[in-house]
């Protein structure tokens, strides 16, 4: 018989992907361009058309993109190591990504610099230097990509904020050494873990609090300090914009415009967490909101849909969803076993 914990890692992991490629289609589309297409909110997978980076890359209906692709990689990886997944084998689980998936075609833009200096046999520490200096261009290292793929970090650590947060970190280096990637990533870690130890919606949320706390505590001794938005502080401006509105489309466009949605983790990260607050852990409405909320829908789909599956359950996904994604991606993941692997490890 599947324990719960094991049932619930899978749905983490089906949902992230389900909410991946759920935005794929309406990825860097606005608002306005999604609700028109769609007729309201996005409730079906479509093909990805060639003006979005998984159209671009011959992405199919139902299929994930680069974002939670990662996340597999990495989940996998996790099994690998035992559980204790160390900087190089993080790094060679990266570039294993890099040469075997075929989602690896359109990386974020902090992670395929560094990627290209790995390859290369680069100094990693060299990219984004502006001019002859040591500082690097604000934008390098503080995009979603470490927080996007972070989930499995979460469902290792069930309920144990900190050691999630502790297996998040390692995964940030070096592509997104910056104090507000950190801490958006050991946000998500926080609250995918909690998810898995609670059915209360509340409590997660204080947990994605109390992980970008950790984080942000964590990168001041390893990390680089950025100018810019505070995560934290974003992310209860999300929070409260969550717990004000009542309208859909007044939630979606205040999120746009007071926090953003922008592949920068102090945008994306927590609309991602403002999606799941309002939509109070439903996990259909968690993924369309966030496919419709404009600019990096996949990405936020992601992160949010790995954290309301891991508080919700398989029982709660949506079926036909469900089945029609896992066919889409069985030829290149089997998330029953990488749902039975970490949760032997979770144990």
């Amino acid at each position: 018989m599947t324990s719960d914990l094991q049932d619930r890692i899978h749905a983490s992991l089906a949902l992230a992907g389900m909410g991946d490629a759920l935005g794929a289609p309406t990825e860097q589309w606005s608002i306005d361009e999604i609700a028109a297409k769609y007729g309201g909110l996005v409730l079906a997978f479509d093909d990805p058309p060639a003006d979005t980076f998984a159209g671009a890359n011959l992405g199919r209906r139902a299929e994930v993109t680069d974002d939670a692709s990662q996340m597999y990689y990495l989940a996998r990886a996790m099994v690998a190591a035992g559980g204790d997944l160390d900087g190089r084998q993080w790094v060679d689980c990266l570039l294993d990504w890099v040469e075997h998936s075929p989602k690896a075609g359109f990386m974020g833009p902090s992670t395929a610099g560094i990627v290209k200096a790995l390859r290369e046999g680069g100094d990693t520490a060299a990219v984004g230097v502006i001019g002859s200096s040591r500082r690097k261009m604000t934008t390098v290292g503080t995009t979603n990509g470490a927080a996007m793929r972070v989930a499995p970090a979460g469902l290792l650590h069930p309920g144990r904020i900190d050691a999630a947060c502790r297996a998040a970190l390692v995964t940030c280096f070096p592509s997104h050494d910056t104090d507000v990637a950190i801490a958006a990533a050991c946000s998500v870690a926080a609250a995918t873990a909690q998810a898995l130890a609670t059915r209360d919606l509340d409590t997660v949320l204080a947990a994605a609090l109390a992980g970008a706390e950790t984080g942000a505590r964590m990168a001041r001794d390893s990390a680089r300090a950025v100018a810019g938005p505070s995560y934290p502080a974003r992310l209860r401006m999300a929070l409260r914009i969550a717990a004000e509105e009542r309208d859909d489309y007044a939630f979606l466009r205040r999120m746009e415009s007071e926090v953003g949605n922008s592949v920068l983790a102090a945008e994306s990260v927590p609309a991602a967490l403002g999606v799941v607050a309002y939509a109070q852990g439903d996990p259909l409405r968690t993924i369309a909101l966030a496919a419709s909320i404009g600019n990096d829908t996949d990405s936020i789909a992601t992160m949010a849909g790995a954290i309301v599956g891991a508080l919700r359950g398989t029982a709660a996904l949506p079926p036909g969803m469900l089945a029609e994604f896992k066919q889409a991606n069985a030829a290149e993941f089997d998330l029953d076993a990488l749902a039975a692997g970490l949760a032997a490890l979770a144990r």
